[in-house]
């Protein structure tokens, strides 16, 4: 029974609770979330680590008043929970449903949209400013994780902050995870400041007894002060957030909901930026999301007794990507990998084991990995860099300025490009193609399957210019290709060939043109289906001569139709001055798609057989009836 949790409506509610009820609430919340993930998929160790915290916050805070920002925002199921969203969670992830992340069309709680690291302190120092100049009256709190603070956004922020005097609150949660284990220089000085807690509760107790030694006891107290001032300068180095700026409180224990909201209350009453620090467990209350938060920061759908994931998973384009990595590093020292804190995510899991040495984690820091590429390019190197699509944006100035002004070899990897589904907006991967198509000296690729990405692996690593290569969530589709033809620059490859129609596509919708010309078969329309396999340099010459022969061409892409592959062959026909050509592009016109699930997205967007047939046929003029 969730006799608590059942009786919390709004936050009004919440601040009603005595800490032994809040308590018994925090657990009620992690079983409500546990049942929820299990049958959606979604976040779940992040989530079950800020229950304590989430539950302090809108205890202390009088939101939505108080604007209360979440980096990232794929912890705040529990923010959900207590902000009137609790009987919609059922629809969590799914199409029309809750977002994962907070979306301001939801509730008046969630004040600002977002889906990607190392933002919220930009966004609360610009609400704080902004109730400065209005002369209003509110709190503006930022949480953010530490694996954020490696984000060079977040940096720029603290340092603005710092410096603003504005009254502004960020809170870390500090978990020592992002997605894998955190890494790097910040998390080494959180790791020193988190003994900090341990050295001064050992302080007090000795303080406690020198203090009772009758006459001397003070004195030898003052005495050691100084002894101990000193010391503590080698143990614990000089508080960095206080040098620039901030009032510094903590760290506390995240998951002790009094100790939180004791802290918190501290927070409101100082002036100036304040960094209140919090130490959670990920994956707290739940022993599997406990022992691996990595698996369980984005679980699909799991049995809850044993935390096994319900489908197991088959082999998709990031393990594939991987193998062929290993394979090819094996034969060539050269070859390097870097991740911005992804390794599980895109694939690199086995190669930080084999080649720990050429194997960098970065954090999450898109734009120094593909800067540290560059760098390691210019020296000799062969650097590859698996990026999921919609992070791939966070590094466009490195990707033209660092890499292609400079020609130089890195091999770009775009994971989860394409739609993604039910993580939303903030993560579809729908702009890559476009927006690096107008970057001079980069070739763009994506393979139709396994077969044809190992390739485009084995091109990439003997073409000394910069790759791109990007391919979709998941495995291969239900279209089996049985031939492979040699891959060859700016070469597209005809998978069949026809007289009526030409079907263009590129990576996996090239199993969509297969299945269109199937049934365009049916209605007696013999359709030519070409592979386009390069975006960049386009196959301009076999391409135009089969929309010469057939005078009717569909374009098939997953990604936004401006600047992609139909902008692509409709400037091919309009520089050649075709006339008589029947056109239509297949793509999404907006790449800010809403979340669901995969086929339902494309067919929303007319992009499932179906719909691309019987566009096709509403247009010219043919008659079609489907069972």
């Amino acid at each position: 029974m969730r006799d608590i949790l059942n009786n919390i409506t709004s936050t009004t509610d919440l601040k009603k609770l005595n800490y032994k009820d809040k308590r018994k609430l925090a657990e009620e919340i992690r079983e409500y979330i546990i049942d929820i993930v299990s049958k959606n998929g979604g976040h779940l160790a992040s989530n079950l680590g800020v229950v304590e915290l989430t539950i302090a916050l809108h205890s202390v805070f009088d939101t939505p008043k108080d604007k209360l920002i979440w980096d990232v925002g794929h912890q705040t199921y529990v923010h959900k929970i207590l902000t009137g969203r609790k009987d919609k969670m059922g629809s969590l992830r799914k199409l029309d449903g809750l977002s994962g992340f907070p979306k301001t069309v939801e509730s008046e709680y969630d004040c600002f949209n977002t889906g990607h690291s190392s933002t919220s302190i930009s966004v609360a120092l610009g609400m704080a400013r902004a109730r400065d100049i209005l002369n209003e009256n509110n709190k503006v709190i930022a949480v953010i994780g530490d694996g954020a603070l490696t984000g060079g956004m977040a940096e720029e922020a603290l340092n603005d902050a710092g410096a603003s005097k504005s009254n502004i609150i960020v809170v870390l949660n500090d978990n020592e995870m992002s997605i894998s284990k955190n890494v790097g220089g910040i998390s080494l000085l959180l790791g020193r400041m988190r003994t900090r807690k341990a050295y001064t509760k050992a302080n007090e107790k000795v303080k406690v007894k020198m203090s009772h030694i009758p006459k001397v006891g003070n004195k030898i107290i003052k005495f050691t002060s100084k002894i101990k001032n000193s010391i503590k300068q080698i143990f614990i180095p000089k508080m960095y957030f206080e040098d620039i700026g901030y009032t510094y409180l903590g760290p506390v224990d995240g998951n002790n909901i009094e100790a939180v909201e004791t802290i918190l209350k501290q927070s409101k009453n100082c002036k100036g930026p304040v960094l209140v620090h919090v130490v959670t467990k990920k994956g707290k209350g739940y022993k599997p999301a406990e022992k691996n938060p990595s698996k369980f920061h984005g679980t699909s759908p799991f049995n809850k007794q044993t935390g096994e994931v319900l489908k197991k998973k088959s082999k998709d384009y990031s393990r594939a990507f991987g193998e062929k990595l290993l394979e090819l590093a094996k034969k060539d020292n050269r070859i390097v990998a870097i991740t911005a804190a992804m390794a599980d995510g895109t694939g690199l899991t086995d190669f930080k084991k084999k080649y720990p040495k050429r194997f960098f984690d970065v954090g999450i820091a898109e734009q120094h990995a593909v800067g540290m590429a560059a760098g390691m390019a210019k020296s000799g190197l062969i650097p590859v860099v698996p990026i999921y699509s919609s992070f791939y944006q966070r590094a466009y100035d490195q990707v033209v300025h660092d890499v292609c002004m400079q020609n130089l070899h890195v091999i770009m990897c775009a994971d989860r490009a394409g739609i993604v589904g039910n993580d939303g907006e903030t993560h579809q991967g729908l702009l890559d193609m476009a927006s690096f198509s107008v970057v001079p000296n980069i070739t763009i690729m994506a393979p139709k399957d396994f077969e044809e990405l190992n390739q485009m692996m084995d091109f990439a690593v003997n073409y000394s210019a910069p790759i791109f290569i990007r391919y979709p969530r998941g495995g291969e589709g239900s279209v089996k290709f049985k031939t492979h033809e040699k891959l060859s620059l700016g070469k597209s490859e005809v998978i069949k060939e026809g007289t009526d129609i030409t079907i263009i596509a590129i990576g996996k919708m090239v199993e969509k043109a297969v299945q269109v010309a199937n049934y365009l078969s049916e209605l007696d329309v013999d359709a030519e289906v070409i592979n386009a396999r390069f975006l960049k340099p386009f196959d301009n010459e076999n391409i135009l001569e089969s929309i010469e022969k057939t005078r009717n061409v569909i374009t098939i892409e997953d990604g936004v139709l401006r600047s992609g592959l139909a902008t692509t062959v409709n400037e091919l026909i309009a520089k050649n001055e075709l006339t008589d050509v029947h056109i239509k592009n297949f793509g999404y016109d907006d790449i800010f798609v809403k979340q669901g699930g995969v086929s339902e997205l494309e067919k929303i967007n007319g992009l499932d057989v179906q719909s691309i047939v019987e566009t096709w046929v509403e247009l010219w003029g043919r008659c079609l009836k489907f069972g």
